[in-house]
């Protein structure tokens, strides 16, 4: 199986094996993609494709994504911590619902690679400058 890696000065795209822990001893291998737009510069947006059922999509916080890497971070629905420390290469994330969690293992360098080309597009803490205003503004007086 070729993983991928695309950069375009719009998007950030990255595929990378993933592992959906079901017990201790037994997981099932699925494929991630990790997806960056500059024009929704907070998130990603991690798709998870298995070979029987449907991709499911899931939006994170690109902060959140980076804090896991060096420590525990997140809480309620969305958990990402690194087992770097503990001599393993994975990151984990545990994503919850009202249909159950799923832990799900990726690997750290593949992640970390993912977040250092996205951030080569919008630097940490320059998200907000990459933001049309004007256009989430129109959104907003649409809602009402």
């Amino acid at each position: 199986m070729e993983w991928k890696s695309m950069k375009s000065l719009r998007t950030v795209v990255q595929e990378m094996a993933a592992q959906l822990v079901v017990t201790r001893n037994y997981s099932i291998p699925l494929c991630m993609r990790l997806r960056y737009e500059p024009a929704d510069p907070y998130v990603v947006r991690a798709t998870f494709f298995t070979h029987s059922d449907d991709p499911g999509e899931w939006v994170l916080g690109r902060d959140l994504l980076a804090d896991g890497l060096s420590g525990s971070a997140g809480d309620g629905d969305i958990r990402i911590w690194s087992a770097t420390g503990h001599g393993g290469q994975g990151l984990y994330i545990a994503l919850g619902s009202s249909a159950g969690t799923a832990l799900l293992e990726v690997p750290v360098q593949d992640v970390r690679t993912f977040l250092g080309n996205s951030e080569a597009l919008v630097p940490r803490g320059a998200e907000s400058g990459h933001i049309d205003w004007d256009i989430e503004l129109a959104n907003l007086r649409a809602e009402r």
